[in-house]
C-alpha cells in the first residue's frame, strides 16, 4: 500500500511547491494593498523567486548529495509550509521577501531529489511513467491550485489563501513522513563526478535546448491574457476561463507525452518543437476569430504540458551518471529560459502588434530544434572505464 501511495505524494509535493510559487501571481493585487505598495513592487516576490531558483539550483542540489533523501524532501517540503505561515501572518514586506528567498533555495532540490526518488521506487520499465505522475502535480498546481489561491483572496483574505498553500504543503510532509522509505545515500557520487558531466558538450547543448524550449513556451504564455485580450478581443471573464481551461487541459496532455516518451524519446523530443511551431502558426491564424481561438487554446494547453516532462527526459538521458544534479540543471534551465522568454515576448510586445508576438514564440522554437539536432549528431554514448555513458 505505501509504495502504490510514494509516488502520488511527491506529486502532492510538487503542486505544493508550485501553488506557493505560482498562486502568488493571482493574488498580487491584495499582496500590494495589503502592505501598501505598487503591483509592480509586489511582482519582485515573483520575480526574484524564479532568479534564486535558476542560480542556486545545482550548487543547492549538489550541498545535500550526501545527505538521506528522504531527510532532504522533508526539510524542503517543510519550508515552503512555514514559509505560506509567514505570508499568511506577516506584516512586513521585507520577511516576506525574504520567505519568497529562502524556499526558492530548496526549490530545485525538491524537485531534484523528488523525480530521481521516483525512478528509484519503481522498476526501470516504470520509470517514464513514474516521473509523468510527478509533474502531473506541476499541471494539476496550474490547472487549480493557483486559480483556488486567486478564489480564496478575492473571496475570503489573502491570508486564507497562504493558509491553503501551508495547509497542502503540511498534508504532503506527513505524506513523505510516512509512506517514504527511508534513503540514505549509500555511496555517494563526489562533486567531482556530478559536476564533470558539464564537461560534455552534449551536456550543453542539451542545456541550451532545454532553455530555448522553455523559451518557447513562455514568450507567449507569458502574455497569454494580453493576447488574447488583444487580437482575440475576449473579456476578463472569457481570459479567466480560458487559463482554466488551458490548466485542466495540460494534465490531459502530460499524461499523452509520457506515453509517447514511453515509446521513444528521441523522436518525442525531435517532434515537441515542430509540434510548437505548428500550435504558433494556428493561433496566429486564428488570433481574430472568437471560436476558433478557443479550440486554439485547448490545443495550446495540450502541447504547453509536453515541455516539462519532454524537457526532463531529454536531460536525463544526459545526466544519467548523475541524475539530481542532472534534474537541478533542468530546473535551473528551464526557469533561465522562462525569464529568457518573457523577456524577449516583452520585446515583440514593445515593438510589434500583440499578434506578431507569436513568432517570438516560433524563433525560440526553431533554436530549440536547431541545437537538438545538433546534440543527437554527436551521437548518443561512447565508452568509459568499461561502462557507456553520454557524450
Amino acid at each position: 500500500m505505501k509504495s502504490k501511495l510514494s509516488i502520488p505524494v511527491l506529486a502532492l509535493g510538487v503542486f505544493g511547491i508550485i501553488t506557493t510559487e505560482m498562486g502568488l501571481i493571482g493574488v498580487l493585487p491584495q499582496v500590494s494593498d495589503k502592505f501598501g505598495i505598487s503591483t509592480a513592487d509586489a511582482g519582485w516576490l515573483v520575480g526574484v523567486f524564479a532568479l534564486v531558483v535558476a542560480v542556486t539550483g545545482p550548487f543547492a542540489t549538489l550541498f545535500t548529495s550526501g545527505i538521506n533523501r528522504k531527510t532532504v524532501l522533508l526539510v524542503a517540503i517543510a519550508v515552503f509550509a512555514v514559509s505560506n505561515v509567514v505570508y499568511a501572518s506577516t506584516s512586513s514586506f521585507e520577511v516576506m521577501f525574504a520567505f519568497r528567498i529562502i524556499p526558492a533555495v530548496v526549490h530545485p532540490v525538491f524537485f531534484a531529489v523528488a523525480l530521481a526518488s521516483a525512478v528509484r521506487l519503481v522498476p526501470p520499465e516504470e520509470a517514464t511513467s513514474a516521473v509523468t505522475k510527478v509533474f502531473a502535480g506541476v499541471t494539476v498546481g496550474f490547472a487549480f491550485g493557483v486559480p483556488l489561491t486567486s478564489y480564496l483572496a478575492e473571496n475570503l483574505s489573502v491570508s486564507t489563501a497562504f493558509v491553503f498553500g501551508a495547509v497542502v504543503n503540511a498534508l504532503a510532509f506527513v505524506g513523505i513522513l510516512v509512506l517514504l522509505p527511508s534513503a540514505p545515500v549509500a555511496q555517494r557520487v563526489s562533486y567531482g563526478a556530478q559536476v564533470g558531466i558539464l564537461r560534455r558538450p552534449g551536456v550543453w547543448l542539451t542545456i541550451l535546448s532545454v532553455t530555448f524550449v522553455f523559451a518557447a513556451m513562455f514568450s507567449v504564455y507569458g502574455y497569454f491574457a494580453e493576447y488574447l485580450g488583444e487580437v482575440t478581443g475576449m473579456s476578463g471573464s472569457w481570459i479567466s476561463a480560458m487559463l482554466l481551461a488551458f490548466g485542466v487541459v495540460m494534465i490531459f496532455g502530460n499524461f499523452v507525452f509520457g506515453s509517447l516518451l514511453a515509446m521513444g524519446v528521441v523522436r518525442t523530443v525531435v517532434a515537441f518543437p515542430l509540434l510548437y511551431i505548428v500550435v504558433y502558426v494556428m493561433l496566429y491564424l486564428a488570433g481574430p476569430y472568437f471560436g476558433v481561438m478557443v479550440a486554439a487554446v485547448l490545443v495550446w494547453g495540450v502541447v504547453h504540458s509536453g515541455g516539462l516532462v519532454v524537457s526532463q527526459s531529454w536531460m536525463g538521458r544526459d545526466a544519467v551518471d548523475a541524475p539530481e544534479f542532472g534534474n537541478s540543471l533542468f530546473i535551473s534551465f528551464s526557469n533561465l529560459g522562462i525569464t529568457l522568454g518573457t523577456a524577449v515576448g516583452g520585446l515583440f510586445l514593445a515593438h510589434f502588434e500583440t499578434r506578431q508576438l507569436i513568432w517570438a514564440g516560433v524563433l525560440f522554437a526553431v533554436l530549440a530544434l536547431v541545437t537538438i539536432g545538433a546534440r543527437l549528431s554527436l551521437g548518443r554514448v561512447h565508452k568509459e572505464n568499461g561502462a557507456k555513458v553520454p557524450v
